[in-house]
């Protein structure tokens, strides 16, 4: 496989559970030849309780994930300044975005205690990529992944996700921003619709720009 040259060092794939960023971000990586840096939601121990009873499991859920990011932050800004691309499928912002989403108010005040005294230092991404998608579409690639602990979450937490993000990009400023709908397409598994949106990301380099491609006709 021939590597893509990107003029980012350092992309971001983000969006709400099952639109694909993590698959993404892997076909991403070798594309670019880049360094992946992944959210290991497999090893948050507090997860699936949360997705079964999210009063009960949200702060050591979100705590776990903080601690997690922050050390994963820690080893990016101390990586070879010189490595060509780092790709991640998170945004260390975002943390606080789901803290308060599943955190009451007590939850999280100790939860930006703990954030503060962490002085988490997070580099600037020379692009961000968010993945948009309705919650029904969510849903049938929640189903289609079969991960048991998932099948659990409610569409009334999906909406309030896909609503969170929503309004969390429609502000955000801090790097360029690619938006794209990916209901209708298929990029981890469409390699004509995977090339064409490796082709805008590479090509992107600054401002805010929309990429809503229609649904390849057979």
């Amino acid at each position: 496989m021939s590597v893509v040259t990107s003029h980012h060092r350092y992309i971001v794939i983000e969006g709400p559970i099952g639109v694909g960023k993590t698959s993404l971000a892997r076909r991403l990586s070798l594309s670019f030849g880049s360094e992946l840096m992944l959210e290991d939601a497999d090893d948050n121990p507090f997860l699936e309780r949360f997705y079964e009873d999210p009063k009960a499991g949200a702060l050591p859920a979100q705590l776990f994930f903080l601690f997690q990011r922050a050390q994963k932050m820690q080893v990016l800004n101390q990586h070879d300044l010189f490595t060509p691309v780092r790709l991640s499928d998170f945004l260390m912002d975002k943390d606080r975005l789901f803290a308060e989403l599943t955190l009451d108010a007590d939850e999280l005040k100790l939860y930006q205690q703990v954030a503060d005294k962490l002085s988490i230092k997070a580099p600037t991404p020379d692009l961000v990529v968010y993945l948009q998608a309705p919650v029904d579409v969510l849903r049938q690639r929640i189903a289609g992944r079969g991960i048991m602990s998932e099948q659990v979450i409610d569409n009334e937490y999906l909406t309030r996700l896909v609503d969170l993000y929503s309004r969390f990009f429609h502000h955000y400023n801090d790097a360029p921003l690619l938006i794209v709908n990916a209901a209708e397409i298929d990029p981890v598994n469409k390699e004509e619709d995977y090339q064409l949106l490796l082709n805008r990301i590479a090509s992107m380099r600054s401002g805010r720009h929309y990429y809503n491609p229609l649904p390849m006709v057979m």
